[in-house]
């Protein structure tokens, strides 16, 4: 009965937090469709700039759905790392066109400043008040993701607080940039307000791009823990160093918001097996207390050689 119950509130949690990001990329939609509208009938360049993020950013959430979904659909014995491989997989598609989207804003918007335009009012009538329900409602999702984050740490939940934080304060920057164009629409220095104001947004996306790709990289090729996870396990080996014989290493790895851990150690041949499992299961619920997330596996082994 307890199985059950705990597979039960695992199930409500991954509901809750696909709600959450399948009603947070329904309005981002339902902002971009008007946005992209004000952009064919004005030729912004802030406006355009922030229709190429809001679309980067819908792919990052669409992704994101598609990994809860999977998640709650199960499998978990078919590709025990795979979900953690895709859900970095996605992270570098995101960053990849993101840097395509900033290719495009550059060359559009060095146009807009080599040729500046006087500032469309139609921009400002659709624009304004977009914005301003658009960053009302980013900072919602904001808190409500960042809370979820808090209650239920994974990496997806962090990266969705953290790109509804960005979304909130580019929201604000586009409305102020289009709120002084309009109050000073009559001034020719206003006319750069436009282009400035989208290189600014372009920072935002080169910023995002290159955290994706600096974030993901090193999970995608198995990299090793950081220092200070690996300093957990040495005092935690050294604190029962009478309790084995031989310390071969650890071999570890991340997949999404789970680390596995491996350590392989030797023990006499005349110690009881009992004793040596009872060691093991103590060394392994501590370890996994002490680091978030972490599987870990105690190897037995009498190699002498460091496990490949």
């Amino acid at each position: 009965m307890a199985g059950t119950e705990g597979t039960s509130n695992a199930g409500g949690e991954k509901e809750s937090r696909e709600k959450l990001v399948f009603l947070a990329l329904c309005m981002d939609f339902f902002i971009l469709i008007p946005e992209t509208a004000a952009v064919i009938l004005s030729g912004s360049a802030t406006l355009l700039s922030d229709v190429f993020k809001c679309a980067n950013e819908m792919l990052a959430s669409f992704f994101a759905l598609m990994i809860i979904r999977r998640m709650k659909a199960g499998g978990k014995f078919t590709y025990d790392y795979g979900m953690g491989k895709f859900e970095t997989l996605t992270r570098l598609i995101t960053g990849g066109v993101m840097f395509l989207s900033l290719c495009i804003l550059v060359l559009f918007t060095i146009h807009r400043f080599l040729s500046p335009e006087p500032f469309n009012t139609t921009a400002a009538m659709i624009g304004i008040p977009l914005m301003l329900i658009a960053t009302i409602i980013d900072y919602h999702h904001w808190h409500t993701f960042h809370h979820r984050a808090q209650l239920d740490p994974s990496p997806i939940m962090e990266a969705q607080w953290r790109l509804r934080r960005a979304k909130t304060f580019s929201n604000l920057l586009v409305f102020l940039a289009l709120t002084i164009s309009v109050l000073f629409e009559h001034h020719t220095w206003a006319h750069y307000v436009d282009p400035v104001v989208s290189v600014i947004i372009i920072g935002f996306l080169m910023v995002a791009g290159y955290r994706e790709f600096s974030s993901s990289l090193p999970d995608l090729f198995d990299k090793t823990l950081d220092e200070e996870l690996q300093i957990v396990i040495l005092q935690e080996l050294s604190s029962s160093f009478d309790k084995y014989e031989e310390f071969h290493g650890v071999r570890s790895r991340r997949s999404g918001s789970r680390i596995y851990i491996e350590i392989f150690l030797g023990f006499d041949p005349g110690q009881r097996m009992g004793d040596v499992q009872e060691f093991a299961s103590a060394l392994k619920k501590s370890l996994e207390n002490k680091i978030a997330g972490s599987v870990v596996s105690i190897v037995l082994s009498r190699d002498e050689k460091t496990p490949p």
